[in-house]
């Protein structure tokens, strides 16, 4: 329920930016076009990202007979979550891994790697999998697709504000004014950005809570969530994006130094302690 709250808080904050930075740069004709513009590329790719994603990692789908144990174990876990059953797909990588994609539980689908079904147990495969089946009971594809459109807006307006304010003639009785807008046009899309993340990794602690829930007990996903972090340290994505790391369990790449303000997910030891206080 708190992270409910707060990705519909963040999801709000993220609109009065829109609203503030739209009226402030472009007026109410302007922020339309911006917002139309925007809202058509991203509802393309919601769409189609679960066609371009799959692609993208080499991932090839997998028949009941192919992969008996990964579609026994969706097929329980979607009886208890009240899920139809999506489509496996299975990523020719040693990185141990998995994400769900998709635009509704209809058209729907679950990817693992070869290197997570080679790593963890059962119980714990069971665990990531009630993890990525709760990515889709809680629409957070959806939910990602409306923070990617309203933050695409602020950063489109922000870039023609930055062109307006450093090409744009100016004189001593506007310079304050410029400087005014340049600034803005580049603190917007950085809060806008901070907050989207902040909306991902909300939505990682609800899956994680929620894929425990499924299946009683938060134990499995934490032990796996730990053997995941170091695995993909050793054995990072070869190929992909990292465009799409938030739609992993874990980020398959080689992790950088960044700041926690501009990662997808929540640090693993604040998700296990999490998941080991869960009680049911």
């Amino acid at each position: 329920m708190i992270n409910q709250i707060k990705t519909v808080l963040l999801l709000g904050i993220l609109t009065a930016l829109l609203l503030f930075v739209g009226q402030y740069f472009a007026g109410t004709q302007g922020l339309t076009i911006a917002f139309i513009f925007v809202l058509v590329m991203n509802v393309g790719t919601y769409w189609f990202s679960d066609k371009i994603v799959l692609k993208m990692y080499r991932a090839k789908e997998v028949t009941a007979s192919q992969s008996p144990k990964i579609h026994r174990i969706v097929s329980n876990l979607c009886k208890k979550a009240g899920l139809p059953k999506p489509k496996i797909y299975i990523v020719p990588t040693e990185n141990p891994n998995a994400f769900a994609c998709g635009r509704n539980s209809k058209h729907s689908a679950v990817a693992v790697t070869q290197g997570i079904l080679d790593l963890l147990s059962t119980e714990e495969l069971e665990g990531v999998l009630a993890h990525e089946l709760a990515h889709i009971k809680n629409k957070d594809i959806l939910i990602s697709t409306v923070a990617a459109t309203i933050a695409g807006v602020i950063s489109y307006l922000a870039f023609m504000a930055r062109f307006a304010a450093i090409f744009g003639r100016s004189n001593s009785r506007d310079s304050g004014r410029t400087f005014e807008m340049l600034a803005l046009a580049i603190l917007a899309p950085i809060l806008a950005l901070i907050i989207r993340l902040a909306i991902s990794r909300s939505r990682e602690y609800l899956a994680d809570a929620t894929g425990a829930k499924i299946i009683h007990n938060g134990k499995p996903l934490a032990d796996a969530l730990l053997k995941l972090e170091r695995a993909s340290k050793i054995r990072p994505m070869k190929f992909g994006s990292e465009a799409t790391s938030h739609m992993f369990i874990v980020n398959p790449f080689r992790a950088k130094s960044l700041l926690s303000l501009f990662t997808t997910h929540p640090s693993t030891s604040d998700r296990c302690r999490k998941l080991n206080s869960l009680t049911f």
